[in-house]
């Protein structure tokens, strides 16, 4: 949230989109951890699983919201 929040204020939607790709990428690197998590004996799989699914609607949401504004820059150019 605080990725996207700083490239909110950058007020150009083409850093805009920058940042939340970035926050993307963040998400998926929470998800990416708790394997990490599994393979080290520090979560069990169920757990993993249960979290990792938790990740993915944020992470739909980024993605629809970075989908959005590629369209609309697009739009404006």
């Amino acid at each position: 949230m605080a990725t996207i929040a700083e490239g909110f204020v950058r007020h150009s939607d083409k850093e805009f989109v920058q940042f939340v790709c970035v926050s993307l990428a963040s998400a998926a690197e929470v998800q990416r951890h708790l394997y990490v998590g599994v393979d080290q004996g520090h979560l069990s799989q169920k757990t993993c699983d249960s979290l990792y699914a938790q990740a993915e609607k944020p992470s739909r949401i980024i993605s629809g919201l970075i989908k959005y504004l590629r369209r609309k820059t697009r739009q404006t150019t």
